[in-house]
């Protein structure tokens, strides 16, 4: 068994997280941390999370951040459910030793460090270990995975954007002069479990944010290789992202050719489900799924296609359980699509 930890489990993808690793046949959920200060530490994690009640009884243990060179060599796996910064600033430590990390934060998805500033507000300082870490797209990014000690798992909104428009763009189907437009709405889970009066459930309605300078913006154009304009929006309900985007497409692009692209991509991966109607949250949350389905108006040559996620599963803890089931030999999909764990994601 693969000896694993999860950093930051008491927030909701980290909960998810340490559900699937309970779970799973390869890796053994052997501790879970919180920060030192967290007012969860000490606590047992289905304490705090309900569901999880006599399922996952282990304790949130407050981290020493004066010995993580510790759980590099005791661990073989180390997943972070971590805030930005603190990802960056443990990241040497943590990569010190034996351990492969997972880092579910933004800290080390943008290679470029002036724009990483400029959207994250803080200046990146582990330049040998931004480009070291591999970008977690489980779907697209297979090889270099399999090969990585050091992941940055893809956020939510770019992971249910990027899902959509990778067979367009590696078709060369899209056409330069018009950016893609993704509209994209989460769920107010998104925002984390800390309270706060702007996503708190009662007070949000439907409301778009961070206009043209959303930090995942740069993410999406990066690891698309071409510019686009996103809009994210929240809306009131718990968790899922539905992303509806508007491409338009070279001349001479056919429904046929289009279709084939995602098929190629996708036809046989249990994860990314090619749809025969328009996908809906309720389609996917609580499961580790991208749900996808598009229309193409041929005589404008315009496509919409709308992609549907679980923002804390594929946007979170399942893509990075399928990172490291990559890492470590399994397949993708590995203890994410049985039925048993199945069971033991739904509410």
């Amino acid at each position: 068994m693969i000896k694993t930890c999860i950093i930051g489990a008491s927030g909701y993808a980290g909960a998810d997280l340490a559900n699937i690793i309970q779970h799973h046949p390869e890796f053994e959920l052997a501790a879970l941390y919180v920060s030192a200060n967290s007012a969860d530490a000490g606590k047992l994690l289905g304490d705090i999370h309900p569901k999880w009640f006599n399922q996952i009884t282990l304790p949130l243990t407050p981290i020493d951040e004066s010995n993580l060179g510790s759980l590099a060599n005791n661990f073989d796996l180390i997943f972070l459910a971590t805030p930005h910064e603190a990802s960056h600033v443990w990241m040497p430590e943590l990569t010190s030793g034996k351990a492969v990390i997972m880092d579910l934060s933004g800290a080390f998805r943008i290679k470029n460090k002036d724009v990483f500033e400029q959207f994250y507000g803080f200046a990146h300082t582990a330049s040998d270990l931004l480009s070291q870490a591999v970008y977690g797209l489980a779907d697209w990014h297979q090889e270099q995975i399999k090969q990585a000690d050091l992941v940055a798992v893809p956020g939510c909104y770019p992971t249910a954007s990027l899902t959509a428009l990778k067979p367009l763009q590696q078709n060369g189907f899209l056409e330069s002069a018009h950016l893609p437009i993704i509209n994209a709405v989460s769920g107010v889970s998104g925002a984390g479990r800390k309270a706060a009066l702007g996503t708190s459930f009662t007070e949000v309605s439907l409301t778009a944010y961070g206009v043209l300078g959303h930090r995942h913006q740069p993410e999406i154009s990066e690891y698309l290789g071409a510019p686009v304009i996103f809009t994210p929006h929240l809306g009131n309900f718990k968790r899922g992202i539905l992303a509806t985007i508007t491409v338009k497409l070279q001349d001479g692009v056919t429904a046929e050719q289009i279709s084939a692209a995602y098929e190629s991509s996708y036809t046989n991966n249990p994860i990314v489900r090619l749809r025969n109607t328009w996908p809906k949250i309720d389609d996917v949350a609580n499961t580790p799924f991208c749900d996808l389905f598009w229309k193409f108006d041929p005589e404008s040559g315009y496509l919409v296609v709308t992609s549907a996620i679980d923002n804390l599963l594929k946007g979170a803890a399942s893509q990075a359980v399928q990172c490291a089931n990559l890492r470590f030999g399994f397949d993708s999909h590995l203890g994410l699509v049985a039925s048993k764990l199945q069971k033991g994601l739904v509410n």
